[in-house]
């Protein structure tokens, strides 16, 4: 007798299950349309359809990848991230709903201050942020720099992709590297590692053994990269810029610190995530006036 799509997605979906795997019927689903070629949907749409020898193998093949826990967007080799649906492999960082945050964060500012602002995104990896700020907001122009070379691969493909290119710079560099010593913008925005050494071994086999852990680890408790950020920021913001940052959920307090201790910002706040965890810090540059004032109060 055939096998249907249906039928080998239920019946995958518990063997998952059985092994621990969250979602198993959704994730079964969308491996197994990725192995036919066709959308989720049309697997119920094509519920009858008799599948080869050749389609099951494939399928059972991605099946035994997710169960070595390869995370499921690696194996897909696909995202979607707010407006865009990204190319993602070993080479770059899974862009997550809390990034999202940080973008919709940035966009809220940016709408109230006209058009042809300008950005950095260091540590870019798939270039998630810098494409939603220029596919979303009125960027006429994000620079987007690295310390990686193949993830600067991975956000060409992808600028490539989203017909967003003309307007992405790509620079390899750690830090401020890719950046000139008088080059100014309007926000320096950052998803950078932060999470400690000492965590890993609470990471789920996903992040830790498959995500490229130079775009997950920090020294000095993972605050390292944000203070560096912090420190840097000033020096490459115009006037009345946004430094936006994600940090993790135990950060908030010491990088808010860090940050109020200079009196080269104002107004530095923390935004929680959709769990309700603080997971963004905004903070905006002083102005002259500001930073006099704050130099003798």
């Amino acid at each position: 007798m055939a096998v249907t799509p249906l039928d080998l997605a239920r019946r995958a979906a518990e063997f998952m299950r059985e092994r621990g795997l969250e979602n198993a019927r959704l994730e079964a689903e969308l491996l197994l349309a990725h192995a036919l070629g066709v959308r989720r949907l049309d697997l119920y749409l094509q519920f009858e359809r008799p599948l080869t020898d050749a389609e099951v193998e494939r399928f059972r093949e991605l099946v035994r990848r997710r169960l070595r826990r390869e995370p499921l967007q690696y194996i897909l080799g696909e995202v979607q991230f707010r407006e865009l649906e990204l190319h993602v492999d070993p080479r770059v960082l899974i862009p997550r709903p809390e990034t999202e945050v940080l973008v919709g964060e940035v966009l809220e500012w940016a709408a109230s201050r006209g058009e042809a602002l300008t950005a950095v995104d260091i540590g870019t990896g798939s270039g998630a942020i810098a494409l939603s700020l220029l596919r979303e907001g009125p960027f006429e122009r994000v620079v987007a720099t690295d310390r990686s070379t193949d993830a600067l691969a991975v956000a060409a493909e992808n600028a490539a992709r989203t017909g967003l290119a003309d307007r992405l710079e790509l620079r390899h560099g750690s830090l401020w590297e890719a950046v000139g010593p008088g080059e100014r913008f309007d926000v320096v925005v950052s998803n950078p590692p932060y999470v400690p050494e000492s965590d890993r071994p609470t990471l789920a086999p996903e992040v830790s053994e498959w995500e490229p852990e130079e775009a997950l680890f920090a020294p000095d408790d993972g605050l390292a990269i944000l203070e560096a950020l912090v420190d840097g920021a000033p020096d490459h913001l115009l006037p009345s810029g946004l430094l936006a940052l994600e940090i993790g959920e135990d950060q908030g307090g010491r990088v808010l610190a860090s940050i109020e201790r200079r009196s080269a910002y104002t107004d530095a706040r923390i935004v929680r995530d959709l769990a309700g965890r603080e997971r963004i810090v905004l903070a905006a540059v002083a102005t002259i006036a500001q930073k006099e004032d704050a130099d003798h109060a």
